[in-house]
């Protein structure tokens, strides 16, 4: 970007209410941030950034930063600061545009109670945006990928969809300001209140839905597990419309690339509604939860869930591998 385009970008931000934690001012161009760390936590650090998926760019900057701190409370972390990852043609848009992007992440991060320490723009023909985040977990006990355990019950937290949304709104579907909606309103929600599950009954298995879908993502823990699972496609909760939509063939490309990259992985019993597995491989963007819930635990989870305002469905139940079968059973 020209010099001091950005400059004048950023002072109209709002002012960040963790600054606190930073022993260096994000106003003086420092080479990088200092910060304060707690003692005794162990270090999350993930990184994520794409374009787009709606046209508001405010809508479109919380969204990237949700899904971006997402990761920290799939670990049963907690954020505690974030830098900017940016793209912009700033020489064919306002930079007005990049002023409402940027705002919305900063009032997300901000919601997330972790300080915006900075980060890196670059000249380029499409916006792109996300952040990297850095947060910390108790290092005697945090969920991951690998520690699924059989009669485990699964829980997802967020209706699917937002892929096969996101593609309708491209296409200029009829309806689609409502779709845009629909996805602001799931995609900007954090996934503070699992994070905060994990971490009060010491969960010890669980993923963020994002790009490889329910599915794939799932799919993951399995096999970083060596276990099985059964779901049943009847119990996972949709976005208005996406059925619908799918039926009519509004599935993104990487959809179809997740379901094909998982064909041998998985099987649909007979009576599976026709499209439910293609949803169910949708590529979401910040999506809800995988959480893993030992039987003896799920009451107080799900009581924990919808206290806080989120969704609470129990979709399946993992089990010891079968050689003779996929890893993944979708039924009705």
């Amino acid at each position: 970007m020209a010099p001091g385009s950005l400059e004048r970008v950023l002072k109209n931000l709002p002012a960040d209410p963790w600054a606190g934690r930073l022993l260096t001012s994000s106003g003086r161009n420092e080479d990088a941030a200092v910060l304060l760390i707690p003692q005794g936590k162990a270090l999350v650090q993930t990184l994520d950034f794409f374009t787009p998926v709606v046209n508001d760019p405010y809508k479109f900057g919380q969204i990237a930063a949700a899904n971006s701190l997402s990761d920290v409370y799939a670990m049963g972390g907690e954020p505690w600061c974030a830098m900017n990852i940016v793209c912009f043609p700033s020489n064919c848009l306002d930079s007005s545009v990049l002023s409402a992007i940027l705002a919305g992440g900063a009032d997300k991060v901000a919601e997330a109670g972790a300080a915006m320490a900075g980060g890196h723009s670059v000249e380029d023909a499409e916006i792109k945006f996300g952040l990297s985040v850095t947060g910390f977990v108790d290092p005697t006990s945090f969920a991951s990928n690998a520690s699924l355990r059989p009669g485990d019950l699964l829980v997802v937290t967020k209706e699917l969809g937002t892929g096969i949304l996101a593609t309708a709104i491209k296409g200029e579907c009829p309806g689609h300001e409502d779709m845009e909606d629909i996805i602001y309103r799931s995609a900007s929600r954090l996934n503070a209140v699992p994070g905060s599950v994990i971490q009060k009954l010491g969960l010890k298995a669980a993923t963020d839905i994002t790009g490889f879908g329910l599915g794939g993502h799932l799919l993951e823990m399995l096999e970083a597990s060596d276990l099985a699972a059964s779901i049943h496609a009847g119990q996972i909760a949709l976005l208005p419309q996406v059925l619908e939509l799918a039926a009519q063939g509004f599935l993104p490309g990487g959809s179809h690339a997740n379901r094909r990259y998982r064909q041998s992985h998985f099987r649909a019993v007979p009576g599976v509604k026709p499209f439910l597995p293609d949803i169910i491989f949708d590529a979401q963007t910040s999506g809800g939860m995988i959480l893993a819930v030992p039987p003896d635990k799920i009451h107080t989870a799900l009581t924990l869930l919808t206290d806080g305002g989120e969704l609470a469905s129990i979709i399946g139940e993992v089990a010891p591998p079968h050689l003779d079968q996929p890893r993944l059973t979708i039924l009705p």
